[in-house]
């Protein structure tokens, strides 16, 4: 039995962490996949539970040099225990770095020192001072020596294994330099210790800012959490109780008083009022809500008392399920990152076999020690793949979350990425492109009033089961008509109704009704032919054996569809419609949506072929449907959009769910995905750039042309704002989404 999680893991630092969490826990038997993300630090891991265990995945992960965290408690505990301790270490860090720098190179600057501790004067002094002043920043560096070391003794050398031999040579060179000035065969200009220690600071000022930058990527997320209530008012026993959401179960009574958000998913008993769902669909305007309405946990209610009957569990309301799909979303991840992860797997090693060439090189031109050694440092330090691990995460990551905000789910990184190739968007017809029910369109009499005729109808059509009966109560209901009484009501099958209205004898339906009962229609049939060529359908009312008028019903389109096609036409995105209606009803309605090209008359397990076909013929298809009726055209689709309201998350065979009932989703979700990958592609230039650059600069490249050499410390600078540059590029796609 196949089955999913996603495991919190600590100790991961970059994309060589990730990448050897991923392959440790891949090769164990019955796991089919693993998608490590560094951005989150976490593995979502889908494997056989009859082959593989949850105990077997969390020791793999523990012999791989990092520790996996059992419940969201221990991460949230884990988290708060290691940003305090970060916090505190970046602080000690500081404290001692920064008198250690000024000691060791203020005088290069012309800033005197004390006799006491002048290089010239007392260098073993000036040695053990630097020292003294080393020893507490290594010690709040501790984490890369004992993550670094792990990381090389289980052969998956990382970013902390850079670390702590960048820094650690230096120390250790340092150490046996003071031996040497005791023995007055040594100079105190040789002394490394500001190196170590700074790039221990420098690593720590990026770590610090870079999980800064992290945690904003995750925004969203938090903020859907905080929806949700905490406690709920509950009726029991007629007494109304304050307990906590969590223990609400099915079928309490929760009371709904304005301005407080709604606690659970239920449907309206009693009251009515105006609720804001933005949170859900990303509409700001309220919905009119009243008894018999389903509300939302996490929503929020306007200006209206209410009583609530819950019909959902706490784990299983709509916004549970968003908060699981964004997470599952940005634990996943996109194909344009195993080009990052590739080059991961491979890097450090890399890195350190150039570090060694290159201080090879140098010695063997004849460079001293000091020299050799400097170059040696600089290039294990500047080359971190933290930059190359976070590119694509934190750009999913912010761009699901902002989606997610403006009632757009996505499935993860892959359907995010592939909506940026979309030329063609195919759309079902009832549903999506229109209201997805029948509606009155026009009401034509030439002997009574609209409001009178309407009426009759709606008195006889209330005790119609049909479904173009609910069109014309509804538009009564939402005239206000008053309705008179009806009586022997009477189906007439495929034609209509009868029934007696005001003493009067009523027929309503078709054509083969009137006839049936000898009515002449004849003054009404350009109507009919003008409202049939129109995709409406004409619906005969008789009174008294003569035609009394018509009513037209059609199921209208969708407020914003027009707009969402011309936005769509902008892009150079062609249009498509799959519909089960006649080519007349369907030609009409595409003619109004300004649709491309149509296919009607289709049956459900038919559109499934017709996208195969539009993918043959080299199209990259989005398809856009209820979710249900047209799950095989979802998952055969490149990209699959279910449209509709909270209920639709539950829709598995699409990739994007719509919260909002409109297609103007659609334009948003295309245009998300274009300017995330877009990032994608700026962050993976410059963290390939920067490696590309800054390891021939570490290596010496520039010393050899203009005589400059990079300092270990400002490697480890540059290598720390490489990460933040690109976290903040990732936070910024959060604007560019609208």
């Amino acid at each position: 039995m196949k089955k999913k999680e996603n495991i919190r893991i600590n100790g991961m630092t970059c994309a060589a962490c990730s990448r050897g969490v991923e392959r440790s826990v891949g090769r164990l038997d019955g796991v089919i996949s693993v998608a490590v993300n560094l951005a989150t630090n976490s593995a979502l891991v889908e494997y056989d539970n009859k082959k593989c265990t949850h105990s077997q995945i969390f020791e793999t992960i523990k012999k791989a040099g990092f520790t996996p965290l059992e419940s969201t408690a221990d991460t949230k505990l884990s988290t708060e225990k290691a940003q305090k301790r970060a916090k505190q270490n970046l602080i000690i860090a500081l404290i001692f770095s920064i008198p250690l720098f000024i000691i060791s190179m203020g005088h290069m600057w012309g800033m005197p020192l004390p006799k006491i501790i002048d290089p010239m004067v007392n260098p073993m002094a000036y040695a053990v001072l630097q020292l003294i002043l080393t020893i507490p920043v290594l010690i709040a560096g501790r984490g890369f020596f004992i993550v670094g070391t792990r990381s090389a003794f289980h052969r998956n050398p990382n970013m902390d294994t850079l670390v702590m031999m960048g820094s650690g040579a230096a120390f250790i060179f340092s150490i046996i330099t003071m031996f040497k000035i005791s023995n007055s065969t040594g100079s105190a200009h040789d002394l490394y210790f500001e190196s170590a220690a700074m790039i221990i600071t420098f690593v720590l000022i990026g770590k610090t800012l870079e999980a800064v930058s992290k945690s904003k990527t995750t925004d969203a997320l938090v903020k859907l959490r905080d929806l949700a209530p905490k406690t709920a008012t509950v009726i029991k026993n007629g007494i109304e109780v304050l307990m906590p959401t969590s223990e609400i179960i099915v079928g309490d009574i929760i009371i709904i008083k304005p301005g407080s958000s709604i606690s659970a998913d239920g449907e309206i008993i009693s009251g009515e009022t105006t609720v804001d769902e933005s949170m859900l669909t990303g509409e700001s305007m309220p919905v009119k809500k009243s008894v018999g309405d389903n509300v939302f946990s996490g929503t929020v209610n306007k200006n209206g008392a209410v009583n609530v009957k819950v019909t959902t569990e706490h784990s299983g309301t709509v916004l549970s399920k968003i908060i699981t799909l964004v997470e599952d979303a940005q634990a996943g991840k996109a194909p344009i990152q195993r080009l990052a992860d590739k080059i991961s797997g491979v890097f450090v090693p890399v890195v350190l076999i150039i570090a060694v060439l290159a201080a090879l090189i140098w010695a063997a031109i004849g460079k001293d020690f000091h020299f050799v050694l400097s170059i040696f440092i600089s290039v294990l330090v500047i080359a971190c793949p933290c930059a190359l691990g976070l590119a694509t995460p934190t750009a999913i990551m912010a761009a699901t979350g902002k989606a997610a905000q403006n009632g757009i789910l996505i499935k993860g990184g892959e359907p995010l990425e592939l909506l940026h190739k979309v030329n063609t968007v195919v759309f079902d017809k009832t549903g999506t492109l229109t209201e997805g029910k029948p509606t009155v369109t026009d009401i034509i009499s030439h002997s009574y009033e609209d409001f009178s005729l309407l009426a009759i109808a709606a008195a006889a059509e209330k005790n119609s089961e049909h479904v173009l009966a609910e069109a014309v109560i509804e538009k009564s209901k939402e005239l206000k008509i008053q309705l008179p009484e009806c009586r022997d009501f009477e189906t007439v099958s495929g034609k209509g109704i009868k029934a007696i209205i005001k003493e009067k004898s009523v027929l309503i339906g078709n054509k083969k009704l009137m006839n049936e009962y000898n009515i002449n229609f004849i003054e009404y049939n350009n109507d009919i032919e003008k409202l049939s060529s129109d995709g409406k359908t004409p619906v005969l009312i008789s009174i008294n054996e003569r035609c009394a008028g018509v009513i037209a019903i059609a199921d209208a389109l969708k407020q914003d569809s027009v707009g969402a096609i011309k936005e769509l036409h902008s892009r150079n995105i062609k249009t498509v419609m799959l519909t089960g209606d006649n080519k007349r009803t369907a030609d009409v309605l595409a003619k109004a949506a300004g649709i491309d090209t149509v296919f009607s008359e289709v049956l459900p397990d038919d559109k499934a072929s017709i996208i195969e076909k539009l993918k043959a013929d080299g199209s990259t298809v989005a398809m856009v449907g209820d979710g249900i009726n047209d799950a095989p055209a979802l998952t055969t689709a490149t990209v699959g959009i279910a449209i509709g309201t909270g209920t639709d998350i539950a829709v598995d065979s699409a990739d994007i769910v719509l919260m909002n009932n409109g297609i103007g989703g659609v334009v948003k979700a295309l245009e998300t995905g274009k300017k995330t990958i877009r990032t994608v592609k700026q962050n993976l230039f410059w963290a390939f750039c920067y490696n590309i650059i800054g390891i021939p600069i570490a290596a010496g490249a520039l010393f050899a042309v203009t005589g400059t050499l990079l300092n270990p410390m400002f490697a480890a600078a540059a290598m720390s704002l490489s990460s933040v540059t690109v976290v903040t590029n990732s936070l910024l796609l959060r604007r560019k989404i609208k």
